[in-house]
């Protein structure tokens, strides 16, 4: 069967596309690719195919924006229809599994926590309804912690700093008679030979 293509006219066509989401990308590329196959497209993967779309998944699992990045519009229309579809297949199926293994794990915990709601260790028994009661869906045992903030002017802060520094040093506790040292009076940048390295500079 022939497909007639009718072409919009007075379209601007931009020199690049915007980057996008390989999901998304495949998710197009398959779609296109279905409507062709009802014009007799062919798209029945060989071997190529299925290790084409294995590696995109992979990659996109790995690093997703950079793997999106990477397949270019001019990339991904070199692989073909039957990878495309394949490939959107895969990043389909990846995404729900993790939602549904995430459910799965969700319902097993809280079905664990309920039957030991009947053991018979009052201990278990207590902590299981505790566990259950946090439970985001019941929210009886939500922690919940309040910060409270208190503005105060710049004035205000200097004052409390300026007593605080008060009450740290008291006039009682400094020396009350001047303590004279006998001895030879040193001069520190000689000792340290300071002095010649300053008049090199």
């Amino acid at each position: 069967m022939t497909i007639t293509a009718e072409p919009e006219m007075g379209v601007e066509l931009k020199p690049s596309l915007p980057e996008m989401d390989l999901k998304a990308r495949a998710k197009a590329s398959k779609n296109t690719a279905e409507e062709l196959s009802k014009h007799g497209l062919d798209l029945n993967p060989d071997a190529e195919d299925k290790d084409v779309a294995a590696k995109l998944a992979l990659a996109y699992a790995e690093n997703p924006d950079s793997t999106s990045k990477k397949a270019t519009t001019n990339k991904m229309a070199a692989l073909t229809p039957a990878s495309l579809v394949l490939t959107d297949n895969i990043l389909k199926e990846f995404g729900q599994s993790v939602v549904k293994s995430a459910v799965h794990v969700r319902h097993l915990v809280t079905n664990k926590l309920l039957l030991e709601t009947e053991n018979p260790d009052p201990k278990v028994r207590i902590r299981a309804l505790e566990l259950l009661g946090k439970i985001s869906d019941v929210g009886l045992f939500a922690e919940k912690s309040e910060v409270t903030i208190t503005h105060q002017s710049t004035d205000d802060l200097r004052k409390k700093l300026k007593q605080k520094l008060e009450n740290l040093v008291k006039v009682e506790d400094l020396p009350q008679e001047t303590v004279v040292i006998d001895g030879e009076s040193l001069n520190v940048d000689e000792e340290l030979g300071l002095k010649d390295e300053q008049t090199d500079l």
